[in-house]
């Protein structure tokens, strides 16, 4: 069984806008520098570490901003669906559609470091139903799939 409805992928503002509202409604607040960290984290090209993060924030800002206060705010945007990790890289990236409840598959390219994420719910549908089978409960399904991007494996044609 494929994704039951249609999500609304956002960029840009939209994108911003659509991570507040979702943030607020789960009843935690928006405050300027959770909004900060979210934006250096939707700016990043590839997942960004609490340390990457922390470094852009404190270029932007021009005050120091500790990597251990970024992986706390991480943890909350992760818990109420604005961010995702990419267990693999220890790594995080913007879910672009915070409204949608979906375990992610990531696509890790080994040449680039980008990732893209699929949502399969029949794949990560089964990975549930066997894992419930074993006994496992409060299921979190990581997959990841590493190789290379189509980018990259056009560059290694030429």
């Amino acid at each position: 069984m494929a994704t039951a409805h249609d999500h609304h992928i956002h960029e840009g503002e939209s994108l911003a806008s659509a991570a507040q509202r979702a943030f607020e409604r789960a009843g935690e607040q928006w405050t300027p520098m959770r909004a900060q960290i979210y934006a250096a984290l939707s700016a990043a090209d590839r997942p960004a570490s609490a340390y990457d993060l922390a470094e852009a924030v404190s270029k932007s800002t021009g005050r120091r901003v500790a990597a251990n206060s970024v992986y706390r705010i991480l943890d909350v945007f992760v818990s109420k669906n604005l961010a995702r990790r990419v267990e693999s890289a220890n790594a995080y990236i913007v879910n672009a559609h915070p409204d949608c409840q979906h375990d992610c598959i990531f696509l890790v390219c080994d040449a680039c470091g980008r990732v893209n994420h699929v949502d399969d719910d029949s794949l990560s549908g089964a990975v549930r139903r066997s894992a419930e089978k074993a006994g496992f409960s409060q299921l979190r399904p990581v997959i990841e799939v590493r190789g290379c991007c189509a980018d990259c494996a056009d560059g290694d044609m030429a």
